[in-house]
């Protein structure tokens, strides 16, 4: 099996945007978060994700920690975690879409990623996973820091995401 891992190009989004296109620094509510996970969670048949202001406020604020340096470093907190950085446009629908695009890399029937990272993947669908909190944080060197947080958090050795 051959594992393609996709990023999308932020410099090729910001043309589309100018071509009348969708901005892509406007798609970071907490809509987008959610309707860019659900769709993945819909292709395996997984049920969606409600947002959680307590989940997202932790999110935040964990985002905000990050401006000094906008290290890719866990929280280790209460809750599963996906990050990302980007320059540029880097919105949440660009940032599910790097999790999401994990997906040629998971083989459902050994439960393993194969030819690549696919953790994020399986965070972004774990069936357990029922609430999502959000943040998108612009750092001091001008990186921005996306961070989803999932309750309960997911990727357990040895149990399969759906």
């Amino acid at each position: 099996m051959e594992c393609i891992f996709v990023i999308l190009p932020l410099v090729a989004a910001a043309a589309m945007a100018g071509a009348g296109a969708i901005d892509p620094g406007q798609l970071n509510s907490p809509h987008d978060f959610l309707e860019a996970h659900n769709r993945a969670r819909a292709e395996v048949g997984v049920a969606p994700l409600a947002w959680n202001e307590t989940v997202a406020g932790y999110a935040l604020r964990y985002a905000y920690k990050r401006y000094g340096d906008c290290e890719m470093e866990h929280s280790m907190g209460p809750y599963g975690e996906n990050l990302a950085e980007g320059w540029g446009r880097l919105s949440a629908v660009d940032a599910v879409g790097m999790w999401v695009s994990e997906k040629s890399c998971y083989d459902h029937s050994s439960n393993s990623c194969v030819g690549g990272e696919c953790l994020h993947y399986t965070q972004v669908v774990w069936r357990d996973s029922t609430h999502l909190g959000c943040a998108r944080r612009q750092c001091r060197n001008g990186w921005l820091f996306v961070i989803c947080s999932y309750d309960p958090p997911g990727n357990y050795i040895g149990q399969r995401p759906y």
